[in-house]
């Protein structure tokens, strides 16, 4: 892969969520990453029924090494394989890998210049460390989900993007990418401990700004943002479908009147807060005069900023991805491309998933085991 990370080397020690999602954002980009998956064991159930197949989309672009990590040797040879890493990273609860003898300590011993990064819900340290959780919980605590929902509702659970993968997954990507770049002046390798938690807060600093200010009140659906203005919301079209309505700008607000023919004066209060509720109700029966289609062929592309709610189904098809190449099919499995885009390194998606031990022997070898060993390793059951 010609990606703009290619020749780094990276383990990762397979969990579920946002470690594979760095793991996979970081093969997409070039690095050579190797999954160290736990050997599979006959009748052992997942809640995620697409784990270790095709459909395991944060799986792509990785050879798999299946490994028993309660076997000595299994340890042996992980820490063998950090003497030729730049990267390592594991999801596991604080002092799970130290338990394993797989710790920081333990790697550091062997390659002083390896980024360890670590991704857990709450981090390494402080009063929640070893609590269990999931997103929900994460972004609860950073006061994100608070902040999510409509007016006199509670807080609406929302897919988990904001707390596994963006103030996850995506911090710890970032946060090892700045430690090996680091590391290459230095010479020394550090933990890299990403919680969700902190990245959930991180990613509403606009908002903690805003609510600084004065300028962002704590009430759901009462801020510009958050639902709670005409002209930031969703609307439901004659056919049952939606739009995304974000005419924020002046010039857009008034973009939007003149194409949707708006005449109504109310229209023109846009920024007068106490008749938001009014123009919601008013942009709701404006919008259901037409289908979905029909708006969009009147408003999209233009600097009204409108566009469609796409379901799954259909955003692979619309032009502006296909133009962009947004979604690749791989193995017969329509998948976001990656992203970002680069001029020049220009990566491509990897391979399919592989099935977990699907490259054991071949890893080894070309990390330089020698025949007899892997064949020891395999009597022995450790892959």
């Amino acid at each position: 892969m010609p990606g703009p990370l290619t020749g780094i080397k990276i383990i990762e020690l397979v969990g579920i969520g946002p470690c594979p999602f760095a793991a996979m954002m970081l093969a997409d980009m070039g690095a050579e990453v190797i999954r160290i998956d736990r050997k599979p064991r006959p009748g052992a159930e997942t809640p995620f029924p697409s784990l270790g197949t095709k459909y395991d989309v944060m799986a792509r672009g990785r050879r798999s090494l299946a490994l028993d990590l309660k076997h000595p040797e299994a340890r042996e040879v992980v820490l063998k394989l950090t003497e030729q890493a730049d990267i390592l990273l594991e999801g596991f609860r604080p002092g799970v890998m130290e338990r394993l003898g797989l710790g920081p300590d333990a790697c550091h011993a062997r390659n002083p210049r390896l980024v360890y990064g670590r991704i857990t819900g709450w981090g390494q340290t402080g009063p929640l460390s070893q609590a269990a959780g999931h997103d929900l919980n994460y972004i609860a605590l950073s006061g994100m989900l608070h902040a999510m929902g409509r007016a006199d509702t509670p807080p609406t659970p929302l897919l988990n993007l904001v707390g596994d993968f963006g103030g996850g997954a995506m911090m710890l990507a970032f946060g090892v990418v700045c430690a090996a770049l680091e590391a290459r002046n230095s010479g020394k390798g550090q933990v890299v401990d990403a919680a969700m938690s902190d990245g959930s807060a991180l990613l509403g600093a606009m908002l903690y700004g805003l609510r600084a200010h004065g300028s962002w009140l704590d009430a759901r659906g009462a801020n510009m943002l958050d639902g709670g203005a005409p002209f930031y919301d969703t609307y439901a079209c004659r056919d049952g479908k939606f739009l995304a309505l974000g005419a924020i700008e002046p010039q857009f607000y008034a973009r939007l009147l003149a194409l949707t023919g708006a005449t109504d004066p109310d229209f023109g209060k846009q920024w007068n807060q106490g008749r938001w509720p009014e123009l919601k109700a008013k942009f709701a029966t404006l919008f259901a005069t037409r289908t979905r289609d029909e708006w969009c062929a009147l408003l999209e592309g233009s600097d009204a900023c409108v566009a469609p709610v796409l379901d799954m189904a259909e955003a692979p098809r619309h032009a502006h991805n296909r133009a962009r190449g947004a979604f690749v099919d791989i193995d017969g499995v329509t998948q976001p491309a990656p992203a970002p885009r680069f001029s020049r390194t220009v990566p491509e998606a990897g391979a399919a998933p592989a099935t977990p031990g699907q490259h054991s022997a071949e890893v080894l070898a070309d990390w330089g085991w020698p025949p007899e060993a892997i064949e020891k390793l395999k009597t022995f059951q450790v892959i």
